[in-house]
């Protein structure tokens, strides 16, 4: 079956030759209030050149050499090796891709007050501008430029998208992992002026020979979507750019209506398409209402999310106004994956934070199911990138490069130019070593490669100051220390300028992975002749520090000193300890590929979606009253462990159950005691002393108390696990948390146990309120306390404080064994029965099928009565009624 891979934009676009050119047509910005800027949709300006950067350096960098004219000319399969960082147009086809010009109307304007309130009071239908109807009332007439509908075009490779996955699932497919794989996405540039004929014919082309689904989506949506939402809501917070400045656009709830168009736009296209058995693979944070979409519509549909870039910490991400729907909308996935544990662990806790729900090692426990939640770093294609610098456009551009820079030491880098990509602190580390180290101010060379970006004046006039101020200050006519290009290269320049360096240099302040330190590895073998072994100065808020280790120069970008220290110690360094850093480097890479990153995505949500559908009660078996009648016929000493609350009786808050067992468990625990070849145990949250009152009836009973915390043999004194004493210790700091929120939550209250605490809000009236510093409540008891081996949980109106020593499934296994070593070495018990209901009995469920898959124990049955995912193995659908019944049927066999 395939596996739909859904991304913004497919790796295919559509290049049109009968369309006028962008040079034949007026550009079209879209105008935002009094501002005008360029987005994706709209027209590109040329970049200014930098008036330090010097027309010679440029002019070089500008040339080709007629081997890579005779290889444009050649062209390229659609489907070969992309850059890894493909959103930043492709050399050569930037130029001669000509699509259709965008359609989308203005937002309001950028005032907090330019657009409505909500129409019906739903937070999600924000003030959209109206469209203006044309006289034919067919939408907006088509300027002149339009007319021409176009009817001849080619399929291209995508300018835009993520490259980095196009080569991972390219480089999977090529080696048979997958069989069949379905992109799913647009085509990257906008569409409504075209027929619908066209798009029709488009869609079959891209499908019969692309495997490509195309998502058409308005122009308005696309857009509002991408270069609004994404660009300037999303994109920021997600990399530690909070919007708080006056010129913020954060406000714009407007354009969160678009966001979800376009998701749910996405959620159509897959279940249209979908057929039984599917994989779905959903990617990056455009499309993060998408796995909760698909999920409504196709419940048993087997669904991953992989975030390419940065999770921020919850304390940033609940900046944003939609927080709690972006993380229910991921949550829809049966596994959510990540660059690195960092971003994990931030997702964890804002899901704990913001939806308070239990975040464990494992994932997010929602109601009736677990989202497993890890961490697979991407990789590149190593030998794709070998077979792509076998190109003599390389090879010549090496021997040009070697020769132009020799006897000189270069320093390279290649970054988008925006507040993400740390590359102001990387001139101002420069300029600061170029002044500390004067011994190598006519040695060392930084070419660094800046792709433009159009929307940050004040970052580009910043950077354009600071490169003037060293060529000012160090270049000569024999040497310019820095080269700066406002420009991107060809791809063969850039293979070549990662196969002459001496050490590349990554400065980002937030960044999902950065692929391009992977490809200056393999670039660095001295296959090609160049510089062999060059260092790698890497920013530690990139997701490859986490995957390199102790083998490259980790930074960080705000310390100038340290990154001026960076650049000598990587200049300076001998071939020895080159060679060690470049061996560990190089084997993470080849390690570390787009293979065996599609490979663990399809293993984990194998895996996930398998667990998930074992553990849904819809998919557990009932419990066979017959089948477990002829079991307990058979064996010879029997083992009941059976929970309490919401098992043997209905749940309910403690001061409501009055400490008096109901007559009918009474009655049907006497009788399974009055076999003697049957051992009893009640479970239970209460406190010692509790159980002793509800149970005082039943004589012979066993009793495990506050989870697992306290055992009573029968006829015998509690045994207390814990040193009590030492709980103390851990209780006081924790009690002066709790009472600071019980102090800002109205009806809230905290109820203290011998070894565990619970701080209960459901009389809270403003519940939402209640919620949200419940989760907070939780979280900082587990920042603070983490060292004290226990952990907060939100639970539904309460928030249980326990230590992580001792459950239900230890002290199960404290009274199997005192069983087993007052019977010697005999196979006793041979029937185990357990029964629970909650979250606190999936520990002893994991023990008892553990005994069962050892063969340790002949007859185990794990039972649940409740409606959460659960490892136990049978159900009892009629809940704690019915379980009294098959103990009172059990009682009666003799």
């Amino acid at each position: 079956m395939p596996v739909f891979v859904c991304s913004l934009f497919l790796p295919y676009t559509v290049n049109f030759h009968d369309l006028p050119t962008a040079a034949q047509r007026p550009s079209a910005p879209v105008r935002m209030g009094s501002r005008t800027e360029t987005t994706l949709l709209g027209a590109q300006t040329p970049p200014p050149k930098t008036p330090a950067a010097g027309t010679d350096a440029e002019d070089f960098f500008s040339q080709v050499p007629p081997s890579a004219l005779a290889h444009l000319a050649r062209g390229s399969d659609p489907r070969s090796l992309v850059r890894s960082d493909s959103h930043i147009a492709e050399w050569g086809r930037a130029l001669h891709l000509n699509q259709p010009p965008s359609r989308a109307e203005a937002l309001p304007p950028s005032m907090i007050l330019g657009y409505g309130s909500p129409p019906n009071g739903e937070e999600e239908q924000q003030a959209v501008p109206k469209k203006k109807p044309s006289k034919s009332g067919k939408g907006p007439r088509p300027t002149s430029h339009e007319r021409r509908w176009a009817t001849e075009w080619t399929i291209e490779p995508a300018e835009q998208g993520n490259g980095g996955l196009a080569n991972a699932v390219r480089m999977t497919q090529q080696s048979g992992d997958i069989e069949e794989t379905l992109w799913l996405g647009t085509v990257g540039f906008p569409t409504d002026s075209l027929e619908s004929s066209t798009k029709e014919e488009i869609a079959e082309k891209l499908e019969s020979e692309y495997n490509s689904i195309a998502v058409y989506i308005s122009d308005n949506d696309l857009d509002g979507h991408y270069s609004h939402y994404c660009k300037t809501i999303l994109w920021p917070v997600f990399h530690y750019q909070i919007p708080d400045h006056p010129k913020s656009k954060a406000y714009e709830d407007h354009s969160w209506v678009y966001y979800v168009n376009l998701n749910r736009a996405f959620a159509d296209s897959i279940v249209k398409n979908y057929k039984r058995g599917d994989t779905i693979w959903i990617h990056d944070y455009h499309l993060l209402l998408v796995p909760a979409m698909v999920r409504e519509k196709l419940p048993d549909a087997e669904i991953g999310f992989f975030l390419h870039a940065a999770f921020p910490s919850s304390e940033v991400f609940r900046c944003l106004a939609f927080r709690r729907k972006l993380l229910e909308g991921m949550l829809g996935a049966n596994v959510v994956l990540f660059q690195n544990d960092e971003y994990k662990e931030h997702f964890l806790t804002t899901c704990s934070r913001l939806l308070n729900v239990e975040a464990t090692l494992s994932g997010v426990q929602l109601d009736d199911h677990l989202v497993n939640v890890g961490s697979v770093p991407i990789g590149i294609d190593p030998e794709g990138l070998d077979q792509a610098r076998q190109d003599p456009a390389v090879t010549e551009w090496v021997k040009v490069m070697e020769e132009r820079y020799k006897g000189k030491k270069l320093i390279v880098a290649r970054d988008k130019l925006d507040n993400i990509r740390g590359v102001r602190q990387k001139l101002l580390a420069f300029e600061l070593f170029l002044n500390k180290y004067p011994e190598w101010r006519d040695k060392a060379v930084l070419i660094q490669v800046a792709t433009f970006v159009s929307d940050n004046p004040q970052l580009s006039a910043t950077v354009s100051d600071i490169v003037t101020r060293i060529d000012s200050q160090y270049s000569s006519l024999a040497h310019q220390p820095l080269v700066f290009l406002r420009q991107d290269i060809a791809f063969p320049q850039y293979l070549a300028l990662l196969s002459v360096a001496d050490a590349l240099m990554i400065t980002s302040l937030r960044e999902g992975m950065n692929l391009t330190s992977h490809e200056f590895v393999i670039c660095q073998d001295g296959k090609l002749g160049g510089k062999k072994h060059g260092p790698v100065i890497l920013s530690e808020f990139t997701g490859s520090a986490a995957i390199f280790g102790r083998y490259h120069l980790s930074v960080n970008p705000w310390d100038y000193q340290q990154c001026a220290n960076a650049i000598k110690t990587a200049l300076e360094m001998g071939p020895e300890e080159k060679a060690r850093r470049f061996e560990g480097l190089h084997d993470v890479v080849l390690h570390q590929t787009g293979k065996h990153w599609c490979e663990q995505l399809n293993a984990r949500l194998r895996n996930a979606y398998e667990e998930h559908y074992r553990r849904d009660t819809m998919s557990i078996p009932r419990l066979s009253a017959s089948q477990l009648s002829d079991k307990y016929r058979k064996s010879k000493e029997r083992l009941f462990i059976l929970d309490y609350e919401g098992t043997l009786t209905s749940l309910g808050a403690p001061a409501s159950i009055h400490l008096a067992s109901p007559q009918r468990v009474i009655d049907a625990l006497n009788d399974l005691l009055s076999d003697e070849k049957n051992i009893v145990y009640i479970m239970s949250a209460r406190m010692p002393e509790e159980l002793d009152k509800l149970f005082d009836r039943v004589p012979g009973v066993g009793k495990i108390a506050e989870n697992g915390c306290f055992v009573q043999e029968p006829f015998t004194k509690w045994k207390a696990f814990p040193d009590l004493a030492k709980m103390e210790e851990w209780k006081e700091p924790v009690k002066t948390i709790l009472k600071y929120y019980r102090d800002r939550i109205e009806g809230s209250s905290i109820e203290e146990r011998y070894c565990s605490l619970v701080f209960r809000y459901g009389k809270a009236e403003d519940a939402e309120g209640a919620a949200r510093q419940a989760g907070d409540c939780a979280n900082h008891i587990n920042d603070a306390c983490g060292s004290q081996n226990i952990r907060a949980v939100p639970l539904d109106k309460s928030v249980t404080i326990e230590p992580l020593q001792w459950s239900k499934g230890s002290a199960a296994t404290h009274v199997f064994d005192r069983i087993k070593a007052k019977h010697g070495s005999g196979d006793v018990p041979d029937f185990l029965f357990v029964a629970g209901d909650d979250r606190e009995d999936e520990a002893i469920f994991r023990w008892a099928n553990g005994l069962a898959k050892s063969r340790k124990v002949q007859y185990v049955t794990t039972v649940t009565v409740g409606k959460r995912n659960t490892e136990a193995m049978a159900t009892l659908t009629q809940g704690t009624s019915g379980l009294l019944s098959v103990l009172q049927r059990l009682s009666r066999i003799r």
